[in-house]
């Protein structure tokens, strides 16, 4: 998929990964794009550099991403793709509060369910449309000290892998974007990027620039570091040999950041 002339929405586009992918979307000539956050000036100061549209956006909540799609397409026409990209953390395993288990449900993987129900059923009718889910390493791999993020993260693999299985012979186009440690609000306290910066931080714009090469090449997994695709082999091959890893890792970060 090239993007130019495409109609594009991306949720958490107020900053981070969501802010490069506007911006590079608008540098490939998108025709019309709507940045969409939680953080509504956030939203309208992305989508004012670039000539696009804001709106102020909770992603758990069904009848406001209606109205956002329903609002662009009659503005702009259907939405040929659409980036699933709001995102959350939450600290801890089991024991994390059941109010945070449930908004970082909501936000992270729901969110993701809620807005296939809506588009899905539109672009099978038109034949063609475009989906990007932005997922985590931690979806392939776990993310140590956050069984929440870890689980939700997963959870979007699965719901892509599920989309592009079902529908990719009728026209729709499904990608998971999973990078490791990005330079974003969620890994600045932690100067190396903590556990998932192991192999290094990288920056949003390096993001935006592997979605872009993952759209024209048509990848199910986009992985801006690469290496992550060798780790996802690895547990494949042998699981216990690689949980015994994890474990180890998990031991060295025991008393650092969880991201």
């Amino acid at each position: 998929m090239d993007v130019r002339d495409r109609h594009v929405i991306v949720t958490g586009g107020a900053s981070g990964i969501g802010r490069a992918l506007c911006q590079r979307f608008a540098a490939e000539g998108a025709r019309a794009i709507v940045v969409a956050d939680l953080d509504g000036d956030g939203a309208a100061a992305v989508a004012h550099s670039m000539g696009g549209h804001a709106e102020a956006l909770d992603v758990a909540c069904e009848e406001d991403l209606l109205a956002v799609i329903d609002r662009a397409e009659a503005r702009s026409g259907p939405i040929d793709l659409f980036c699933a990209n709001a995102g959350m953390v939450v600290e801890g395993g089991a024991e994390a509060s059941s109010e945070a288990w449930q908004r970082i449900w909501e936000v992270n993987l729901f969110s993701h369910v809620i807005a296939a129900r809506i588009l899905v059923p539109r672009m099978l009718e038109r034949g063609e449309g475009t989906l990007l889910h932005t997922a985590s390493a931690a979806g392939l791999l776990t993310q140590i000290g956050s069984a929440p993020y870890a689980v939700t993260k997963s959870g979007v693999v699965a719901l892509a892998e599920w989309l592009a299985i079902t529908y990719g012979s009728r026209g729709l186009r499904v990608h998971a974007l999973c990078p490791q440690a990005v330079r974003t609000a969620m890994t600045a306290p932690l100067e190396d990027g903590g556990v998932a910066g192991v192999d290094g931080v990288i920056e949003p714009e390096d993001v935006a620039e592997a979605v872009i090469q993952g759209l024209r090449t048509g990848e199910f997994l986009i992985l801006p570091h690469p290496v992550v695709g060798e780790y996802v082999k690895r547990k494949a091959n042998d699981i216990d040999r690689w949980i015994r890893g994890m474990q180890r890792l998990a031991v060295r970060f025991e008393n650092g950041g969880l991201v």
